[in-house]
């Protein structure tokens, strides 16, 4: 998908493999890990590791790069510090994430074309940082989500006003 967007934008598109890196990080890190139960820790080392080199890239191109949370992610801390929010800019991290597949799709209607992957708007959302995660797996669906990040931030209603007005779960 990242391959056909970046076709479908007329940019540079590389790939930088990662795994080695990873894996030698964890081994540096395994005599004090290695009594503990493999968790987020690890699943951040990942996205820590593509943050530096993200900006690697970015000093030696003269580029800036560009964080990837939106308002969503950003409201619960589904994103990882100096990993997806290494960058020099949040150009949608006041934008909930159903907006931002919401204008996704204007931006492909006003093209007349495909310039965002259809295969991108219809997965499930995920972190990647392990096989088959989805944000479902720790979040409610970003439909709900917005919904009581919009009441609660932007509304100051309280999580009991949220649960007796949507019929949401409290917890």
């Amino acid at each position: 998908d990242a391959r056909i967007l970046a076709e479908n934008l007329g940019i540079r598109f590389e790939t930088v493999h990662i795994a080695d890196v990873v894996n030698e990080s964890e081994k540096v890190l395994w005599h004090l890990f290695s009594q503990t139960k493999r968790d987020v820790t690890e699943e951040n080392i990942q996205a820590r590791i593509r943050g530096v080199l993200m900006m690697a890239l970015s000093n030696k191109f003269n580029a800036l790069l560009l964080t990837t949370g939106n308002k969503s992610e950003m409201a619960v801390g589904y994103c990882t510090l100096y990993g997806d929010m290494a960058g020099g800019l949040a150009g949608i991290s006041d934008v909930p994430k159903t907006q931002v597949y919401r204008i996704c799709e204007v931006i492909n209607k006003r093209a007349g074309r495909e310039i965002i992957p259809q295969a991108t708007l219809e997965k499930d959302p995920s972190a990647e940082l392990r096989p088959n995660q989805k944000d479902t797996d720790s979040l409610p669906p970003y439909e709900v989500l917005d919904l009581i990040l919009k009441a609660y931030v932007e509304d100051a209603e309280s999580p009991g006003q949220i649960a007796a007005r949507t019929g949401f779960d409290a917890a």
